[in-house]
């Protein structure tokens, strides 16, 4: 962006149609390999992109939900320590993601089939249906499917 001062940015008058979107959201793993088998094979995931990048020696490895076109997560590998202590604690044991449903019964009973570890078994709330998992690492996600009148519902 342009400025009249180095280092300096200023304020830009917002147009009265502004569109923004989170693209990726990053999960740190241990191997680019057996998250991208356990996200396609058991999960159904789309792999988007599985890019090898020489200047910083990664991939860059993105994966999108079944029937998504929105948010998709990229898939990467811890390179320090510090990373590696975030494997499958990304969120300080809260759930991390929240994967929504059009059939919740459907995907619950598939991701049984495939081997999937639920720690909390479904149960119906004020917002919809929703059973906590464990991905491969450990982190906690929601499988919610959303009333028809609940607001997030609007947005699948």
């Amino acid at each position: 962006m342009p400025s009249s001062s180095p280092g300096k940015l200023h304020k830009k008058q917002r147009s009265e149609t502004v569109k923004q979107a989170i693209v990726h959201i990053a999960l740190v793993v241990r191997d680019y390999d057996e998250a991208i088998e356990f996200y396609t094979n058991k999960l159904h995931f789309t792999l988007v992109e599985d890019t090898y990048q020489p200047q910083q020696d990664k991939r860059w490895v993105v994966v999108l939900p079944p029937g998504g076109n929105a948010t998709t997560i990229l898939l990467a590998k811890a390179s320090k320590p510090r990373q590696e202590a975030f494997i499958g604690d990304q969120a300080g044991g809260r759930v991390f993601l929240f994967l929504a449903t059009d059939d919740f019964k459907r995907d619950y009973w598939d991701m049984k089939k495939n081997g999937i570890h639920f720690v909390r078994e479904p149960k119906e709330a004020d917002y919809g249906t929703v059973a906590v998992f464990k991905d491969l690492y450990g982190n906690l996600w929601d499988l919610v499917q959303f009333q028809e009148e609940h607001p997030m519902c609007k947005r699948l």
